[in-house]
């Protein structure tokens, strides 16, 4: 042996071209490189690990095959598209990825002409890829518009709706379904990789189309008879008879990590210029890294890890996160009433429902990527007098809002709806986020819409929502830790639509809605250096107001400060919609209303979030001087 090193040929890619001009035999030590490369970054940073190690040879096959950006990758999620981002020049920023000012944790317009549709949520990649190959077909050009969807994305009904319309078009258009974890497809190997090739190759497609136009020419009850005895026939060996009733012309199943089955076959679609194709690639996630493999989860969201060990490093919580109170707290609830259930949308341990499964396993659902079912699937329920919790986080209940109007808040049913990530979520970023949830429930009549401003209240809402038999109701908190309070064995339930006062003062109102209770009591012990002293509320209630506790803020400051973990036309504007009505801002009431600004945030660590968006408690200080327009504004005094 020579001892020469061997070259690495990662180092001289920087972009999808770098890629294309490979050789073919090279492809996989590239694929090798970039899961080796994926794995340290993601052990230095965090984030989302198994789902791009099972797409590593699919992503260099894409890019050696097809010419992006020319052609349009559409990656669905989003969470596998580390190793597309290595490979499109983005490599050396990856130690920055779901970081302030970093990459992305998912494919985003503004970062780069590679990620030619922004991604988060699921579901979305068919009609994406769909409007852009109809584009494409009414402008006349000819580049390949590929969508990757994975098949836990599959279980959503977006996908079927944009795969019948797809059909029903008949643009050229190429979905890849990314199956790790349905186990649909039959064995993988040498007969499905041939047939597999031999069902996309030109050869065998023109010869279908020259058999189709005979065919045409039969009877109509010989013609119908052969086409669908010609994909039966197809569908009996590779197990496509339901994408070939949605209209796609079937390839697979194919071992997404051989690079010999995937090429002919990419390269074949690429070329026979058909309509829409589906091509089924079986993958394994977490693939190429034994930690990942072994694992439950695949490892699909990390910490920080030890790559030798699989070790990811957490630090000591000072307190239980608010989902598992929340967990507890159902399961306490449900244990002494037997109407109890809950439902999630592919999230049980997100959502600590994991733990009310083990429980109760009989009246835990999971109904998959399915927000818009499990909506309606519990206002079923509740006709049937059950008691329905649907645990969903804010950002993903957004895709049920239609439900959540028609089906519960029109018939008034007693859905009860736990919306967990309310706020702002950090390294997720902005299609993360929940900031919109008091707005888009607290504008809905006969909603009871809540807030918990720490975990003991969290505990007391459970139990209140529990209670509401006769109206829809939704508690929102946070995601992350607790503030360290005692938690009582079982929740109180709390009178509808009344706040509590924490303190009082004789200058400053501020009213709390959530979990900047907190930052409020620092802020009110800040005010007291500046001869201020401050009445500090806690709303609890978004819908209905306290209009009692209100009034008497109003009546007896010189400043309300309104403050809460969401968007414009939420808490403030209810408020403010109140306070106008009623004359009360006509004697010099001074209010001013802290919300999340009209942006989409991005990124960042939780806490630094929350200090740009104004919501801390130097940020109420400094609204509040400037009110009474004292100009003495420094915050130096906060703990």
């Amino acid at each position: 042996m020579s001892g020469k090193p061997v070259t690495k040929l990662l180092d001289h890619i920087s972009c999808s071209d770098d890629v294309t001009n490979l050789k073919a035999d090279q492809l996989q030590q590239l694929a090798d490189e970039v899961r080796a490369d994926m794995i340290y970054t993601v052990s230095q940073t965090g984030g989302h690990l198994g789902a791009g190690l099972g797409v590593v040879e699919l992503t260099v096959a894409l890019h050696h095959v097809f010419h992006m950006p020319k052609d349009k990758l559409i990656w669905d999620v989003g969470h596998q598209c580390y190793p597309h981002k290595i490979l499109t020049g983005r490599r050396d920023r990856m130690g920055t990825i779901r970081q302030g000012g970093g990459l992305a944790g998912f494919t985003k317009r503004k970062e780069s002409e590679y990620d030619p549709f922004g991604a988060g949520h699921s579901s979305t990649s068919i009609s994406a890829g769909l409007g852009m190959a109809i584009s494409r077909d009414l402008r006349g050009s000819e580049e390949n518009i590929i969508a990757v969807i994975g098949d836990g994305a599959m279980s959503a009904g977006m996908a079927y709706e944009a795969m019948n319309n797809a059909g029903a078009l008949k643009s050229r258009l190429i979905v890849i379904l990314n199956d790790n974890d349905m186990s649909i497809a039959p064995p993988v190997g040498a007969m499905s990789a041939y047939l597999a090739r031999l069902l996309s190759s030109r050869s065998f497609l023109n010869l279908r189309d020259f058999a189709k136009n005979i065919v045409k020419h039969f009877p109509r009850t010989i013609s119908e008879k052969a086409k669908r005895a010609e994909e039966y026939a197809r569908g009996m060996a590779t197990g496509g008879t339901l994408f070939e009733e949605l209209g796609f012309y079937y390839v697979g199943p194919v071992d997404g990590h051989n690079m010999d089955h995937l090429l002919p076959v990419l390269e074949n679609v690429r070329d026979v210029g058909h309509g829409p194709v589906l091509i089924h690639v079986v993958t394994k996630k977490g693939k190429g890294y034994h930690h990942a493999e072994q694992a439950k989860d695949k490892y699909h969201g990390v910490s920080k890890f030890n790559v030798v060990t699989g070790a990811m490093s957490k630090s000591t919580p000072k307190a239980p996160s608010y989902t598992s109170v929340f967990a507890k707290a159902l399961i306490t609830q449900a244990a002494k009433d037997d109407k109890i259930v809950a439902i999630t949308a592919a999230m049980p341990s997100g959502t600590g429902l994991d733990k009310f499964a083990d429980s109760f396993p009989d009246r835990c659902f999971d109904v998959g990527i399915a927000e818009q079912h499990a909506v309606t699937f519990a206002a079923g329920m509740a006709t049937e007098g059950y008691k329905p919790f649907v645990t969903i986080y804010s950002t993903f209940l957004q895709r049920a809002y239609d439900q959540v109007v028609h089906d519960v808040a029109v018939q008034n049913l007693p859905v009860r709806f736990a919306i967990d990530r309310a706020g702002l979520v950090g390294s997720d970023g902005p299609t993360h986020a929940g900031s919109f949830d008091i707005t888009y429930l607290a504008s809905l009549p006969n909603f009871v819409v809540m807030a918990a401003a720490d975990e003991v209240e969290l505990v007391n809402m459970v139990a209140t929502a529990a209670a509401i038999n006769d109206r829809p109701s939704a508690v929102r908190y946070p995601r992350g830790e607790g503030v360290g309070l005692d938690l009582p064995e079982e929740g109180k339930i709390l009178e509808i639509g009344k706040g509590r006062i924490m303190q009082e003062g004789g200058h400053i109102a501020i009213l709390s809605l959530g979990t900047r209770l907190t930052e409020a009591l620092k802020a009110a012990e800040a005010l007291k250096a500046h001869g201020l002293t401050t009445t500090v509320a806690d709303a609890r209630f978004a819908k209905p107001l306290d209009l009692d506790m209100i009034r008497t803020l109003a009546l007896n400051h010189e400043v309300l400060v309104t403050i809460e973990e969401g968007s414009i036309g939420g808490f403030g504007s209810h408020v403010l919609d109140y306070l106008g009505n009623e004359g009360l801002l006509e004697s010099g009431l001074k209010v001013r209303t802290l919300k999340l600004p009209d942006i989409f945030q991005d990124q960042d660590n939780p806490d630094d979030m929350y200090q740009q968006a104004g919501l801390c408690a130097s940020n109420m200080v400094e609204v509040a001087l400037k009110a009474l327009q004292r100009n003495d504004t420094s915050s130096s005094s906060i703990g």
